[in-house]
């Protein structure tokens, strides 16, 4: 298999959805530089749009056409100014003019141009999207067809089956080969990883490149305890991060997210306000994302709390003081451990379910906890096993086919569990277990493919079918 880099499973990039908004934008960003290798760019007077599948039923509530206008536009999801994703996509609308490559405006008629074709999908992937370029007689000049397979990962049409070659030492398909490079080299989870990170950048810029992932999860974080207000999309959900911090942490002041952390470190709560705290950083990270915000993919957008509320645990709850190197680790080992679902089952949503997403991050969370909090290799991978195994069959049925209902709370609901699996495997002999990381993982995907099609992001199954679209809260 190819090998996958752990900034590939923690990518930076905006809401709500990877699947639906990074890995769109991705594509037509890829589109935009298709046509200018093969000199196009200038005589593209009109762009079509289809849009099939999963990415066609749920694409206006996750932003789909959003990220394509954006994408189209030349602006780059790590860097673009998060005010600008909903006011560029509302002033094409308006003046019906698409800034093409960024200065080169092109006509764009809504009804003509943007296609959803709800009851038809493309055989390889449930988020299959075709792009068109027309000159300006009328013809056809140049189009492409892209999957979004989950994660903000993107392959184009007749390229699905190319892996590249594997230049790494130490390539990981399994669990067990993970196991057997720890054991081989007298090596931690982190240690393997690092190793193969170095094969595509320098030690130095691995901790460089990973501390600006933690900066974004951090930051993100701090906004979402902060914003108040009414979540856009027409569910109406009103953010609770907010007031849920207000009752955690009192009238303390503090000037800056540092200054906040250190100050929610001294408090010293009860079992019952870890908890809360738990639940209020995944609420904040993932009312930021449905809020079109900067945030982690971590694996996916609509689990991207998962992770930050674990690390937020283990730097303000646990006995230990937690520098940067030990973030770095943590994040690193999470980062591997998702290759493997990806590799071995699926991380969209649209092909397997939330048990892809709330599942694989909540196993991510677990193993890095576990081996930060002292626990031995198996004992990391015995913990991603337990977290992945209560949520196996977990259905991905968001109302209006926003990541809102049941998606924020569920990101709370995961990162309790990583942490119980966590406590789990740290007392408890791996040697002892019944189940295995590798098969959970396989069982993971038989259930994936068992599912129900209408239970993978399609809103056409359970709540999305059963709650109005005006009810205001879960």
């Amino acid at each position: 298999m190819a090998a996958i880099s752990v900034f590939d499973m923690l990518k930076i990039g905006v809401g709500p959805s990877s699947s639906h908004t990074l890995g769109p934008w991705r594509a037509a960003e890829r589109f935009l530089n298709e046509l200018k290798e093969v000199n196009l760019f200038s005589s593209t007077q009109r762009i079509k749009i289809h849009l099939y599948g999963s990415l066609a039923l749920t694409g206006h509530g996750h932003g789909t056409d959003i990220a394509i206008f954006m994408g189209l536009s030349g602006y780059d999801p790590v860097t673009v100014p998060v005010d600008l994703v909903q006011e560029l996509p509302k002033k094409i609308r308006t003046s019906c003019q698409l800034p093409f490559g960024g200065h080169h405006p092109i006509l764009f008629l809504e009804e003509e141009d943007l296609y959803f074709h709800m009851s038809e999908s493309l055989p390889f992937h449930a988020n299959g999207m075709r792009l068109e370029a027309w000159n300006g007689l009328g013809a056809s000049i140049y189009e492409a067809t892209f999957f979004s397979v989950g994660g903000g990962f993107v392959v184009k049409e007749g390229e699905a089956n190319m892996a590249e070659e594997s230049l790494i030492p130490h390539p990981i398909d399994q669990a067990d080969d993970l196991i057997a490079y720890c054991l081989e080299h007298t090596s931690s989870l982190w240690e393997i990883v690092l190793q193969n990170e170095k094969s595509w950048r320098k030690p130095s810029e691995v901790k460089r490149d990973m501390l600006k992932v933690w900066e974004v999860m951090k930051n993100c974080v701090y906004r979402g305890c902060h914003a108040k207000g009414t979540l856009p999309g027409g569910l109406n959900v009103a953010r609770r991060a907010a007031s849920i911090h207000k009752r955690l942490l009192g009238d303390n002041s503090y000037g800056n997210v540092e200054e906040w952390l250190e100050l929610i470190k001294k408090k010293q709560p009860s079992f019952s306000q870890i908890v809360k705290w738990i639940g209020c950083f995944a609420m904040a990270v993932n009312e930021e994302n449905a809020n079109f915000g900067r945030i982690v993919t971590a694996p996916t957008n609509g689990s991207s709390g998962v992770i930050p509320a674990v690390l937020f645990y283990y730097i303000c709850f646990s006995e230990k003081e937690v520098n940067q190197d030990d973030i770095v680790k943590f994040l690193l080992v999470a980062g591997e451990i998702g290759s493997l679902f990806k590799k071995g089952a699926t991380i969209s949503a649209a092909m397997g379910g939330c048990q892809a997403e709330i599942g694989v991050s909540s196993a991510m969370a677990a193993a890095a906890l576990t081996e930060s909090l002292g626990g031995s290799v198996r004992q990391s991978l015995m913990a991603a096993e337990i977290a992945m195994e209560h949520h196996l069959g977990l259905t991905c049925d968001p109302i209006g086919g926003l990541v809102q209902v049941p998606c924020i709370e569920r990101n709370s609901m995961g990162a309790v569990k990583a942490i119980t699996a966590a406590n789990i495997a740290l007392e408890s002999d791996p040697d002892k277990a019944r189940v295995s990381l590798d098969q959970v993982i396989k069982t993971m995907w038989e259930t994936a493919k068992d599912m129900h099609t209408k239970y993978k992001e399609t809103s056409q199954g359970g709540l999305a079918t059963n709650i109005s679209i005006s009810v205001p809260e879960c």
